[in-house]
């Protein structure tokens, strides 16, 4: 064989040779670039979970993050300048990310249609462009004021299941600068790019209807404070202190102090099953029922008249005996010094549990709830006690003279059942303490709970003042929670009875 073809020959190996090193040295390049893009891509994507992200995710970790990612996707094809659209699903221009090499104002862009030039086209179509030469393609569109002229152009969908995040430009001033190597690398960057963005815009929808729910949620939030009373009525020679303090935005705690006929006093404490916005629902429900019934009104055909068909039953401390209303009326039964109007107002236990059970019995909800009629001129308190934690008489110095234990159960599991109605005197200086069992229950790191001995071991040995009690009380709470998340809500009220009344 000739001298001058084996030359040839030879040279053609080596160009063949240089040429695989030069492609072996732009995938070790490719490589080390989207492993370091591989392991941004991971913490950004960890950051963008719904569920697990941060408002911060887009300011301060994906921007910067892209910025980053478009910089090396410049390095691995050699490129020299770069361009990453992100739109939104009508094609708009969402923000824009540029090579540090190009002063373009991106809020110019903000709000365009991408329904021209290439990025038009990839949006249009949902496929890659390598253009060898802008000069031959109709669909690069040039700049009126860029002094940059780009000659190769790559064009790459940021693209997931036919949705389009973005578009990825890189730029080189020579024809046929752009492989379909680089292409296909460029093509597997941005997929995970996709991966990315999608998380975040997921995300975005999730943290908009997060703040639209809280949006709802604070309204009901208010207007459940609203149901309860903006200020504790205070009647002369007694003090009436409250505590109220939900574990979320809603309760189902509530509590409520207000007047009754003849100067009465009416004390409310309550506790909904369950937790949330259904048992907030009902926690109005409930509150507006024992108001509107207590005050002789007629609700959806039960009113206080139509309760001779019940048999509310009244314990007398006195004798023991326990007798009907039609009883006391036929026999003459002694009253033992209640009030008619104590009496009366107590119907509304019986008319609520009535109402619920009836009308939302399917639904499960229940209340345990004390209800207890005070006259502030005596003292004496009839009271009727639903299924609630026992409410404590305590002494001036701090120990449980009486508990007010539950006299019938729970509202709203059974209709026309009966509810016992008894009485206790407030003598002066004594405290009437009521709580929710979100006191006794609130956990400690170890779930251990706080414990109705704890709350008595709480008490000051020398109660002055109600509103101090419930602070004391709560200082113990606190202590033992520690920084655990409050797990129920807690409602307490105090009810002291002072010289001179």
């Amino acid at each position: 064989m000739a001298k001058g073809l084996w030359e040839q020959i030879l040279l053609e190996e080596i160009i063949k040779l240089q040429q695989q090193v030069t492609e072996l040295t732009i995938a070790q390049t490719a490589l080390e670039a989207q492993s370091q893009l591989l392991a941004g891509f991971v913490e950004i994507a960890r950051w963008s979970n719904p569920g697990q992200g941060s408002p911060l995710v887009q300011q301060e970790i994906l921007k910067p993050f892209l910025s980053e990612a478009l910089n090396l996707s410049t390095t691995i094809t050699g490129a020299e300048r770069g361009s990453l659209l992100l739109v939104d699903q009508s094609g708009q221009i969402e923000d824009a990310i540029f090579t540090q090499d190009i002063n373009r104002q991106p809020q110019k862009l903000f709000r365009q249609t991408l329904d021209r030039g290439l990025a038009g086209w990839i949006y249009t179509h949902r496929q890659s462009v390598l253009i060898p030469d802008t000069e031959q393609d109709e669909r690069w569109l040039k700049w009126p004021d860029n002094q940059y002229t780009a000659r190769s152009v790559l064009g790459i969908p940021i693209l997931k299941k036919n949705i389009l995040y973005g578009v990825l430009t890189l730029l080189h001033s020579q024809p046929e600068h752009f492989s379909p190597a680089a292409l296909d690398v460029m093509q597997a960057t941005a997929n995970q790019m996709s991966l990315v963005l999608e998380n975040v815009q997921i995300y975005g929808r999730l943290q908009r209807y997060s703040q639209s729910l809280d949006a709802e949620l604070e309204k009901g939030r208010q207007i459940q404070i609203n149901f309860l009373p903006e200020v504790i009525p205070q009647w002369p020679g007694w003090e009436i202190a409250t505590h109220f303090q939900p574990a979320y935005q809603v309760a189902g705690d509530f509590y409520d102090v207000f007047a009754l006929p003849q100067g009465h006093i009416g004390l409310v404490i309550a506790d909904v099953c369950d937790k949330g916005v259904g048992a907030a629902l009902f926690m109005g429900l409930f509150r507006s029922l024992m108001r509107i019934f207590s005050g002789q009104t007629v609700l959806a055909g039960l009113s206080v008249q139509s309760l001779e068909e019940h048999e509310l039953l009244i314990e007398q401390y006195v004798t023991g005996a326990i007798a009907s209303d039609t009883e006391r009326r036929n026999q003459n039964y002694p009253v033992m010094g209640l009030d008619p109007e104590h009496t009366l107002a107590l119907r509304a236990i019986r008319l609520t549990n009535d109402y619920i059970a009836l009308n939302h019995g399917d639904l499960g909800m229940f209340a345990t709830l004390f209800f207890g009629v005070l006259n502030p001129n005596t003292g004496e308190l009839t009271y009727v006690n639903g299924g609630h934690e026992p409410l404590m008489v305590l002494t001036p110095q701090g120990e449980v003279r009486e508990e007010l234990r539950a006299s019938g159960p729970a509202l709203g599991i059974v209709p026309k059942i009966p509810f016992r109605m008894r009485r206790t005197v407030l003598a002066v200086g004594e405290v009437l303490l009521g709580y929710t069992d979100g006191v006794t229950e609130a956990r400690a790191a170890d779930d251990g709970f706080f414990t109705k001995a704890q709350l008595l071991a709480s008490l000051p040995p020398q109660i002055d003042s109600a509103a101090r009690l419930l602070e004391e009380i709560m200082i113990s709470v606190r202590r033992h929670v520690g920084d655990v998340q409050q797990f129920d809500d807690v409602t307490m009220f105090a009810v002291r009875r002072e010289g001179g009344a």
